[in-house]
């Protein structure tokens, strides 16, 4: 590997340079126009999926996808409609595409008001704690549920009324 070639997370960057770099508390990225957050992105090496308008960061993991299988994309975005949503408002992340990326460094980039961890748990989202499906969990600015994946709620009513019950309250339908 040549060194102009290595690849470094933020969060390596700002440890190498804890006591040189200032923060002003602006955010660069939230004033950028869409097409410059997305090549930040993109060279930040976050592929997602979506605009992520209403800040609402939704994590899969799917090891033959480089976001979503259609299927449970058109699942997902039926779900979306039924929530006044849709992928403009929203950005998928497939997390098995980041594995070393936390909850801190993803909801800090994507400014996530609302996390939807489908087949991840909390802890292996890096959250500090654990909590069952379909709960609310308030947490660092954000709100999390955690479900089972989109395959398997898609086939099974009772789990698909659990998350639609969670949803309502969310999204104050």
């Amino acid at each position: 590997m040549n060194i102009n070639d290595i690849l470094m997370t933020p969060q390596m960057v700002a440890d190498l340079y804890r006591s040189t770099l200032v923060e002003t508390g602006e955010d660069p990225a939230h004033s950028l126009p869409q097409e410059k957050k997305e090549e930040l992105a993109s060279t930040l090496g976050w592929k997602s999926l979506g605009d992520n308008k209403k800040n609402i960061l939704i994590i899969v993991q799917y090891k033959d996808a480089v976001h979503i299988p259609d299927g449970d994309l058109d699942f997902l975005t039926t779900m979306l409609a039924a929530c006044k949503t849709g992928l403009t408002d929203v950005a998928i992340l497939n997390l098995n595409n980041h594995p070393g990326a936390s909850y801190k460094e993803l909801t800090a980039f994507f400014k996530s008001k609302i996390v939807l961890l489908f087949d991840t748990e909390p802890s292996a989202f890096g959250l500090p704690m654990n909590f069952p499906h379909y709960q609310l969990q308030a947490f660092a600015n954000a709100t999390f549920l955690y479900s089972p994946s989109l395959t398997d709620l898609e086939n099974d009513k009772l789990q698909k009324s659990k998350l639609w019950v969670c949803l309502k309250r969310l999204f104050n339908l």
